[in-house]
């Protein structure tokens, strides 16, 4: 069964869960109950299985966007939000595709540079003490707060 859906995928194709073939020899309760019933019945009772299989499919679906919302909300529990402000003071990470990567002992971080302008979703625009502003705009996840 998976955790995500609340179903097996066997299931959700052919709407009845799967019979090991060690239940062939060893009967279980629904082996037998499905030998002792009649062809007619058991072709009443598959089709009314098939009828279902949307309604279990949907309910699969709510269950995995539940467990997605869960995921999420304890995902987001260990978030801290940073908030930064136009005029802060940070440094900037070197990331690998930098030119200023030099190998195992070089510096992590560069700076500091000034916040010169936030945009949505994270972005922003750097400038250096002098004055200068690059004009790249920078995800707020490759810089921290520079305290002096």
């Amino acid at each position: 069964m998976r955790t995500s859906v609340g179903a097996t995928p066997y299931l959700l194709v052919y709407g009845t869960e799967v019979v090991v073939p060690a239940e062939v020899e060893i009967p279980s309760l629904r082996t037998i109950f499905e030998a002792e019933i009649e062809d007619s019945e058991w072709v009443k009772t598959r089709l009314e299985q098939l009828t279902l299989i949307d309604e279990k499919r949907m309910a699969a679906v709510y269950h995995g966007q539940l467990y997605q919302q869960i995921m999420a909300c304890s995902y987001n529990k260990k978030v801290r939000p940073r908030n930064f402000e136009v005029g802060q003071l940070v440094l900037r990470r070197i990331l690998p595709h930098h030119q200023e990567a030099k190998g195992k002992f070089a510096p992590n971080w560069k700076g500091p540079y000034i916040i010169r302008k936030i945009l949505p979703r994270g972005s922003l625009y750097l400038g250096d003490t002098e004055g200068n502003d690059p004009e790249t705009a920078v995800n707020a996840d490759a810089v921290k707060r520079y305290y002096v």
